[in-house]
């Protein structure tokens, strides 16, 4: 099932989200699959529990489409159940990142360059993982909406004033984007 995309300015992106207690989800398991097909409706590379309007640590990433640029992305698919980065490079990287709950807006984010991470597959099984390069990107990225930071919160100083009126359009409801988007205001 294709669910909504909330937008800037929804309160749910800015809580840190629940941790999952997996003994208590019922539907789990389905949930992340509404979310991959959500994601790749939307034609993302990533999306988390709150851009759903959950408040919950879940997270899934699929570098597939990305693969004719990054080729070591060719495969890359995780669906991470409360996500912990346990190590992260003092080596950074500087990339134009866009979000599906920002529609029309970029700006040039600094991350690290590697990370690892441990997190519970969806068959509930802890997992601990290396990333690099883009991969790392994106698990950081969509980990940020884990904790109630997007990608914007990065941006430096300029590019927040050239990019406020669109992110004020945003939260009036003035949104375009190719899939359903939604709020949690009132």
């Amino acid at each position: 099932m294709i669910l909504p995309i909330y937008v800037y300015g929804s309160e749910v992106l800015r809580n840190k989200a629940e941790i999952v207690d997996p003994s208590s989800e019922e539907n789990l398991k389905e949930f992340i699959d509404n979310m991959v097909e959500t994601m790749h409706h939307a034609d993302g590379c990533g999306l988390a529990a709150p851009q759903v309007g959950v408040s919950k640590r879940i997270l899934v990433v699929d570098g597939n489409e990305l693969a004719d640029t990054w080729p070591e992305l060719k495969g890359f698919h995780r669906e991470m159940i409360n996500p912990e980065l346990t190590e992260e490079s003092k080596e950074t990287s500087s990339y134009e990142e866009g979000c599906l709950s920002i529609p029309g807006v970029t700006a040039e984010v600094i991350r690290p360059k590697r990370i690892k991470v441990r997190y519970l597959n969806p068959d509930l099984t802890e997992v601990e993982e290396e990333f690099d390069d883009f991969a790392a990107r994106m698990i950081q990225h969509e980990m940020d909406h884990l904790n109630g930071m997007m990608f914007v919160d990065h941006a430096s100083p300029i590019r927040k004033k050239m990019i406020a009126g669109k992110l004020a359009n945003i939260v009036k409801g003035k949104v375009h984007a190719a899939y359903r988007t939604k709020t949690d205001r009132k």
